[in-house]
Parts: C-alpha cells; structure tokens; sequence
C-alpha cells in the first residue's frame, strides 16, 4: 500500500506583489498639502488655481479626495468634526479659498465659477459636493459670521444653478443650530441673495419642488415660532413673496384637512345641517374664504359616488344626489364669487367626465331653482365668466335658458317701472 506524498506548503515563503495591485493608504493630508502647494504656485488669480485643479485631477485622485478638495476650496484647509481646521503644522490652511478675501458677492460669484467649471471637467464631483453640503451645513456653528454670510450666498447660487438640490437646506434643522437662531439666519442670507439673483418665483419654485415649504416653521427656535413673528421675520427681509407661499401652502393644508373631515361625514350619512355646522366651524378656525370653500365642497361631494357608466342614467343619478347636498352648497355661496367659483367648477367638471356633458345644464337649473346660483351669476358666466373648457357645447346648452332669464328680468323691470 502506496503512502500519500506530502504536499509542500507555502510557509514561509515570500510573495512578490506587482505595484499598481498594492492599495494606496488613504492620505488625506498628503492630498491637502499637494493642493495647498499647488494653490502656492499658482497665486492668487483664480482662472490660474482653476489651470492648477483641472491639470491636477487625475494625479491627485479626486473622485477618492472628493470632500477633502470641497473642504480645502470651502474653507482652505481639511474640516474636522465640528467645523475646525484640522491643525497640524504652519502650512495647513490657505487663504485662496471661499472663506478667504473679501466680503463681496463679487468674491463669492468668482469662486463659484471655479466650482462650476470644476464640476464641468470631472462630472462625479457634483454627487460628492452633493454630500459635502450635507455636513459642512451642520458645521456653520463652528465658522465665523463672514465666514457663514459667504457660504449662504455660494449655497444659494449652487441651488438656483442646480449645482446641489433645494432639499440640502434641511441639514439645518438641527437642534444646536435651530435653537440660536443660527439656522434661520442662514436660511434668510439664502433666500434673499436667491431671490436677487434668480427672482422670487424660481425661489418659490424650488422650495415646493424640494418640500421645504412645509418644514420652513422648523428653522425658528421653538419659542418663536408663531404665525406673527413668521409674518414679522419675512417682511423685515423682504421676503414677502415666500410670505406669501408659506400662507398659500398653510392654506391648502387647511382645505385637505376640511376635504377629509367632509368626506368622513357623508360616508357615514350625517345629516347636512350637521355638516353645514362642521363646515363653517373650519372656515372660522383656519381662516377660509367662501369661494377657497366652495370648489372643495363640491369636489368632494361629488367624488363620493361611484357614477353610472351609461349617460342616459347618469344624469339622474346626479340631481338626486346634489337635491340632497343643495343647502350645503347654499350655505356657502353667500357671495357671487363663490357661486361664479361653484358654477366654473361645475362647467369644468363636466367636461372632464364626458358623461356629464349633457347634465350641466340641468344641473345649474336645479342651483338657480334651489338657491344656490342667482340669475345675475349665471348670465355674467354665459357673458364674459366661463372658462374655455366645453365652452361653445355649454353656452349652447345655456342659450334658451339665458333668453329666458334675460325676458323674465326685463318684464319684471317694465313692472317695476308701471
């Protein structure tokens, strides 16, 4: 019986390993001092740092550098936890940086070229700067006040060009910034050099885009958060127009709000005198207007039936249900706003469900007969008030109906007048 050969081991031995397989130390500091010498060189105009970092890319690695580079172009140096520099010899901070020079938006505008242009030339930076806004936000703490003025400008220029997105700004809302205030100052430097620079409706934009328009009340320190020094905070800034988009959110906020309350109610039958009480308790507590309630009510109650598919039943199916909801309706249009508000509502909706195409008719004769629609509503609509969806089949419809209006208050004034 033959014995097995020992299979020789590799104890022991050395392995040779080729250069480019070795993984490079993560350096940091290396890197921030190749830049800093780099910056040295090239002085203090900034097309030439930008000639430096774009030559310098591939050498200096920056796609694994990605936020130490931020840091040095931020804040001229690496930033440890907290906002500080990390200090560790003479030549660790250089004043050609964003934090550096003047106090100018000219200052400011100039670095963000040199971004921009970065960014251009090595495409992954945009994702790193991306994620280096998300923590050099939380250290604003820790820089000095022209330091965060000069941050909140570029941060404002980066969002309006689309360099980082809205939403960033919600690294802010951390408890030690939130509570002295230093988030909300930040905030306001950013609306209002946005606003110069874009205008205010590319600001309103981006906020709803990003839904930071429903989180702005948590940038105020928790004992200042009230709708008076809201309103106070924004026209000292003259920022009236966020004011106003914070207001007209609130609004909408409220109206989903009495839209769930009334759907709740007619799924469970209430009787309408008790949902007419329900109503106007809302209109009082959130500060409605009679035609911002109007459309909801009837959007509402009309999306609480499922429709028969067949037109020739659908219109009386839809005059049995709205004879029920009439004194709701009545109820909230004591201003002829409101009913031109219901009466456009009820000519769109029509049109967009087809099978009411021929219902709108008989469904402003049942409004005019039930109080809800008043003749003179009804003839400025046919006028000059409609909208222009379905407009000549819904005029057409309208035209014997408006004759006769028309007639009845001409005799009515030759009686008046005998």
């Amino acid at each position: 019986m033959s014995q097995k050969t020992e299979k020789p081991t590799l104890s022991g031995q050395r392995i040779k390993t080729r250069k480019r397989d070795e993984k490079e130390k993560y350096d940091p500091v290396g890197f921030r001092d190749s830049v800093l010498a780099g910056f040295a060189e090239a002085g203090d105009d900034l097309e030439s740092i930008y000639k430096y970092l774009d030559a310098a890319g591939s050498k200096l690695d920056y796609r694994r550098y990605g936020e130490a580079l931020f840091d040095i172009l931020i804040a001229g140096g690496l930033l440890a936890p907290g906002g500080t520099l990390v200090q560790d010899g003479k030549s660790c901070r250089t004043e050609s940086c964003l934090f550096g020079g003047p106090d100018s938006m000219e200052h400011v505008k100039g670095w963000e070229q040199v971004f921009t242009k970065l960014m251009r030339r090595y495409k992954y930076l945009e994702k790193l700067l991306e994620e280096e806004m998300k923590k050099v936000l939380v250290y604003i703490k820790g820089f000095n006040d022209s330091e965060r003025v000069k941050l909140a400008r570029m941060t404002a220029l980066w969002i309006s060009n689309g360099s980082v997105p809205p939403a960033v700004l919600n690294s802010l809302i951390n408890e030690h910034l939130v509570k002295d205030g230093l988030a909300l100052d930040f905030l306001l430097i950013v609306f209002v050099t946005w606003k110069q620079e874009k205008g205010a409706s590319s600001l309103t934009t981006a906020l709803r885009k990003a839904g930071i328009d429903s989180s702005l009340p948590e940038f105020f320190p928790p004992n200042k958060r009230t709708e008076e020094n809201f309103k106070l905070v924004f026209e000292e800034n003259g920022l009236m127009e966020v004011l106003r988009f914070q207001k007209a959110q609130a609004n909408q906020g409220n109206k989903k709000d009495l839209q769930n309350q009334l759907e709740e109610d007619i799924s469970e039958n209430k009787p309408v005198k008790d949902i007419i009480s329900s109503v106007k308790d809302a209109v009082v507590k959130f500060h409605l207007q009679e035609h911002e309630v109007i459309t909801s009510l009837w959007n509402t109650v009309m999306g609480a039936v499922e429709w028969n598919k067949k037109e020739e039943l659908v219109a009386e199916q839809a005059l049995k249900h709205l004879r029920q909801y009439a004194p709701l309706f009545s109820s909230f249009t004591q201003t002829s706003r409101s009913e031109l508000a219901l009466l456009v509502r009820v000519q769109e909706f029509c049109y967009e469900n087809m099978n009411f195409m021929k219902v709108f008719q008989k469904i402003v004769l049942l409004f005019y007969k039930t109080d809800v629609l008043s003749e003179d509503t009804i003839i400025k609509w046919f006028k000059e008030a409609h909208s222009v969806k379905g407009k000549s089949v819904f005029l057409e419809q309208m035209s014997k109906f408006i004759e006769w209006l028309q007639n009845a208050e001409e005799e009515s004034e030759s009686a008046g007048d005998d």
